[in-house]
Protein backbone atom coordinates (compact mmCIF):
# COMPACT_ATOMS: atom_id res chain seq x y z
CA UNK A 1 0.00 0.00 0.00
CA UNK A 2 2.47 2.27 0.71
CA UNK A 3 4.02 1.87 -2.41
CA UNK A 4 0.72 2.60 -4.22
CA UNK A 5 0.88 5.85 -2.06
CA UNK A 6 4.32 6.81 -3.13
CA UNK A 7 3.23 6.06 -6.57
CA UNK A 8 0.34 8.06 -6.71
CA UNK A 9 2.46 10.95 -5.22
CA UNK A 10 5.19 11.34 -7.93
CA UNK A 11 2.30 11.94 -10.38
CA UNK A 12 2.08 15.33 -9.07
CA UNK A 13 -0.98 17.59 -9.24
CA UNK A 14 -3.93 17.21 -11.92
CA UNK A 15 -3.99 13.42 -12.14
CA UNK A 16 -7.49 12.64 -10.37
CA UNK A 17 -8.74 14.38 -13.47
CA UNK A 18 -8.32 11.01 -15.53
CA UNK A 19 -10.13 8.88 -13.26
CA UNK A 20 -13.07 11.03 -13.21
CA UNK A 21 -12.87 11.48 -16.57
CA UNK A 22 -12.82 7.09 -17.15
CA UNK A 23 -15.57 7.61 -14.50
CA UNK A 24 -17.95 9.59 -16.32
CA UNK A 25 -17.24 7.66 -19.87
CA UNK A 26 -17.79 4.81 -18.09
CA UNK A 27 -21.03 5.42 -16.79
CA UNK A 28 -22.57 7.32 -20.03
CA UNK A 29 -21.18 3.99 -22.35
CA UNK A 30 -23.06 2.23 -19.74
CA UNK A 31 -26.79 4.36 -19.90
CA UNK A 32 -26.21 4.15 -23.75
CA UNK A 33 -26.23 0.11 -23.44
CA UNK A 34 -28.85 0.01 -21.31
CA UNK A 35 -31.31 2.30 -23.62
CA UNK A 36 -30.06 0.34 -26.28
CA UNK A 37 -31.30 -2.78 -24.26
CA UNK A 38 -34.51 -0.96 -23.39
CA UNK A 39 -35.29 -0.35 -26.82
CA UNK A 40 -34.89 -3.27 -28.16
CA UNK A 41 -37.05 -5.45 -25.20
CA UNK A 42 -39.79 -2.97 -25.81
CA UNK A 43 -39.28 -1.25 -22.29
CA UNK A 44 -41.00 2.02 -23.84
CA UNK A 45 -44.47 1.15 -24.47
CA UNK A 46 -46.79 3.46 -23.54
CA UNK A 47 -49.64 1.51 -23.12
CA UNK A 48 -48.18 -0.95 -20.52
CA UNK A 49 -50.24 1.02 -17.81
CA UNK A 50 -53.83 -0.99 -19.40
CA UNK A 51 -51.82 -4.37 -18.18
CA UNK A 52 -52.83 -3.62 -14.15
CA UNK A 53 -56.63 -3.92 -14.98
CA UNK A 54 -58.98 -6.06 -16.06
CA UNK A 55 -62.60 -7.21 -16.86
CA UNK A 56 -63.49 -6.21 -13.25
CA UNK A 57 -62.20 -2.81 -14.26
CA UNK A 58 -65.14 -2.32 -16.94
CA UNK A 59 -67.67 0.06 -14.95
CA UNK A 60 -64.51 2.56 -13.63
CA UNK A 61 -63.10 2.77 -17.30
CA UNK A 62 -64.92 5.00 -20.61
CA UNK A 63 -65.66 2.57 -23.19
CA UNK A 64 -62.54 3.99 -25.06
CA UNK A 65 -60.33 2.95 -22.43
CA UNK A 66 -61.75 -0.35 -21.73
CA UNK A 67 -61.83 -1.14 -25.64
CA UNK A 68 -57.58 0.00 -25.30
CA UNK A 69 -57.32 -2.15 -22.33
CA UNK A 70 -58.74 -5.13 -24.47
CA UNK A 71 -56.34 -4.50 -27.13
CA UNK A 72 -53.38 -3.69 -25.43
CA UNK A 73 -53.80 -7.42 -23.18
CA UNK A 74 -54.33 -8.91 -26.60
CA UNK A 75 -51.27 -7.28 -27.99
CA UNK A 76 -49.27 -8.69 -25.02
CA UNK A 77 -50.61 -12.05 -24.81
CA UNK A 78 -49.47 -12.28 -28.26
CA UNK A 79 -46.19 -10.60 -28.01
CA UNK A 80 -45.76 -12.85 -24.83
CA UNK A 81 -46.36 -16.57 -27.02
CA UNK A 82 -43.73 -14.74 -29.87
CA UNK A 83 -41.30 -14.30 -26.83
CA UNK A 84 -42.12 -17.86 -25.71
CA UNK A 85 -41.83 -19.24 -29.10
CA UNK A 86 -38.31 -17.94 -30.10
CA UNK A 87 -36.91 -19.60 -26.57
CA UNK A 88 -39.03 -22.86 -27.22
CA UNK A 89 -40.83 -22.87 -23.95
CA UNK A 90 -44.05 -22.98 -25.57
Amino acid sequence: MAELTATMNSWGDGWTIYIWLISGASLLIAVVIGLHWATKHDQFDEDIKYLVFDDNDKDKMDPEEFKKMKEVMKKQEDLRKEYLKEQGRS
